[in-house]
């Protein structure tokens, strides 16, 4: 990622728009990013008495400075542990109003990855461990091939789900229904299972960029936990934690 100060500046009058310390500033015109295809990390934070949110000229810096150091990291595992994809990743800011706190991979047009965070995820985040924890976990759905397993899964769900019903004498309709169903759970059948391989490759690429996972992983605790819930795509917060401690004790950290 390419950062120069004219970007620097407008992410800054980006992050001043929705930072919880306010910024006299203008707010940014509204971009144009990517839509988000892979399982995002996403939510409104709930408060948490561990740290302060940093300031609008702090969260820039702190964001600059960890894609600089992350992306190489990033890169060097993703050509280690997948050579046949295309490694050379862009990290982009969606600074489209109204995304909330979130962050995303998905691909462009020419199959290169991109890792995207909004700008209401940068002015949230309470350190550089928490950014490098989020773009390592988002960079992991790349190298494990989430998009394309998640994309399959829904389609395989989509067929059974017409097949089981039309075995069943179910009419036109009822199959439609049942394929809509289908595709769902189908989509969502490993969802959880990725979002925990995400979270361990994430803590081992930020880990060797020499940033801290498990203070990283602190994000989650101010997160709404999805529980356990049918169909949800995430798994609960404190097993998450959990993984990502477990991870970096395999490391040796």
């Amino acid at each position: 990622m390419r950062v120069t100060g004219f970007a620097i500046l407008g992410l800054i009058l980006a992050v001043s728009a929705c930072a919880p310390v306010p910024v006299m500033m203008p707010a940014p015109t509204t971009a144009t990013a990517n839509t988000p295809v892979a399982p995002a990390i996403q939510s409104a934070p709930q408060s948490a008495p561990q740290s302060a949110p940093q300031s609008a000229r702090q969260a820039v810096d702190t964001f600059v400075a960890v894609v600089r150091r992350m992306e190489p990291s990033i890169e060097r595992e993703c050509r280690n542990r997948a050579p046949q994809l295309d490694c050379d990743y862009e990290i982009l800011v969606d600074t489209r109003e109204g995304q909330g706190v979130n962050a995303y991979q998905t691909l462009n047009e020419a199959g290169r990855p991109i890792i995207a965070f909004t700008v209401g995820l940068i002015a949230e985040a309470r350190n550089a461990d928490e950014i490098a924890f989020v773009m390592g976990h988002e960079a992991a759905h790349h190298i494990a091939g989430h998009l394309t397993r998640t994309q399959s899964n829904a389609t395989l769900g989509g067929v059974l789900g017409g097949v089981l019903i039309a075995g069943l004498g179910g009419d036109a309709s009822a199959i439609e229904a049942a394929q809509n169903i289908g595709a769902t759970v189908g989509a969502r059948r490993y969802s959880k299972g990725f979002e925990l391989e995400a979270d361990r490759l994430g803590t081992i690429i930020a880990s060797r960029a020499g940033y801290d996972p498990v203070r990283g992983a602190q994000f989650f605790t101010r997160l709404p936990d999805p529980g356990d819930r049918f169909l949800g795509s995430h798994p609960p917060n404190a097993q998450r934690i959990d993984t990502v401690r477990q991870t970096l004790a395999g490391l040796g950290g």
